[in-house]
C-alpha cells in the first residue's frame, strides 16, 4: 500500500535542493529542512516503532521526547526534529532495513 507524504511543501520551493537517501531511494529536501521535514515531505511516516512496528511521525516536534530518532546507514541515530538535513545523509526507517523508499 502506498502512502502519501505527510507534509506538503508550500513555501521555500526555490531553496537549494539537498539530496539524501531514504531506504535506498534518492530523495530531495531543501536547504533549511530538518531531517523530519525532509522525510515527511516525501514519505507517509518518519519511521517504524522498534517495539510495535507501527508507523511513527514524531511526537513533540521540539526535541523533548525521543520519538523522532531515525537511523543513519552507518548505524548511528539522529533526532529528526532538531537535526538539519545535510547533503548525502542516508536513512533507514524500515524495521527490515531495506524498505522501498516512498512508503
Amino acid at each position: 500500500m502506498s502512502m502519501h507524504a505527510q507534509f506538503r511543501r508550500r513555501y521555500r520551493l526555490d531553496e537549494t535542493p539537498v539530496p539524501f537517501t531514504l531506504n535506498g531511494v534518492l530523495e530531495t529536501g531543501r536547504r533549511g529542512d530538518t531531517v523530519l521535514t525532509a522525510i515527511l515531505s516525501v514519505s507517509g511516516r518518519l519511521r517504524q516503532s522498534e517495539f510495535t512496528g507501527e508507523d511513527r511521525a514524531g511526537f513533540c516536534l521540539i526535541g523533548a521526547c525521543q520519538d523522532c530518532y531515525v537511523m543513519l546507514v552507518n548505524g548511528s541515530r539522529v533526532r529528526a526534529c532538531s537535526t538539519a538535513l545535510e547533503q548525502g545523509m542516508a536513512f533507514i526507517t524500515d524495521l527490515d532495513g531495506h524498505g522501498g523508499g516512498r512508503s
